[in-house]
């Protein structure tokens, strides 16, 4: 079986060792960083799975790190944030984080969330065949981790392709945020969690918007989301 590889970017070096020696027990191979620069340099090499990244660093802005990350590569990326602080939260899931979890945290809280990424980062269902799912404008292909709309490629997130197979899949109805978060995040829905309405609006940004100025997905107050039908 092959290992996973992941990349902590922390400067906390007496709490990312205690980390890196939690993770590997549980079988990860685990490089540690402790500048933001010289993380970007190792997160973009391709020898990582995921990247666990803190939003505070000696040289450069988390922030900054994943922004720069994301231009060039979709691998996963987990953000250290404050307990408690919400802006920090939003932050870096606006910055293309694809969950967040906040310091300080449990070793077993944080290979939880690795492994729930991990989990997102596979097909939903078995393969079976090459055909995507077909829904008005958009085609996802489950196996591939690949979609389109309007037959133009859409750059995702882990977390964001997971949230918009689960409204292909589901078009026309309404899908809770109950639901979306444990099949997208791979969690349940915590509360005063925003993270499914911060990816929401990323997925819109990059969907636009109708000739008459409507999303194609249509917040349903108190209940979910639902993408509409042509």
């Amino acid at each position: 079986m092959q290992v996973t590889k992941v990349l902590i970017i922390d400067d906390d070096v007496e709490l990312v060792g205690l980390f890196k020696e939690y993770l590997e027990k549980d079988g990860f191979e685990v490089d540690l960083c402790f500048l933001g620069r010289q993380g970007l340099q190792q997160a973009l090499s391709g020898a990582y799975q995921l990247v666990i990244l803190d939003i505070m660093l000696p040289d450069i802005k988390g922030t900054e790190v994943l922004t720069l990350i994301r231009k060039e590569s979709r691998i996963p990326v987990l953000m250290f944030t404050a307990k408690g602080d919400d802006v920090d939260k939003i932050i870096g899931l606006e910055s293309g984080a694809d969950d967040y979890v906040p310091k300080p945290c449990t070793p077993r809280e944080l290979v939880a969330r690795i492994r729930a990424i991990l989990r997102r980062t596979q097909p939903m269902h078995e393969p079976e065949t090459n055909e995507p799912i077909i829904a008005g404008h958009l085609k996802v292909w489950t196996e591939k981790r690949k979609a389109s709309w309007f037959d133009d490629d859409l750059a995702l997130t882990s977390t964001e392709f997971n949230l918009l197979e689960t409204l292909a899949i589901n078009i026309g109805r309404i899908v809770t945020k109950k639901e979306l978060s444990e099949k997208s995040l791979g969690r349940p829905l915590t509360r005063f969690d925003r993270s499914i309405d911060v990816h929401m609006s990323s997925i819109r940004q990059k969907l636009g918007v109708q000739a008459d100025g409507r999303s194609y997905i249509q917040t349903v107050r108190g209940q979910g989301y639902q993408l509409i039908k042509d």
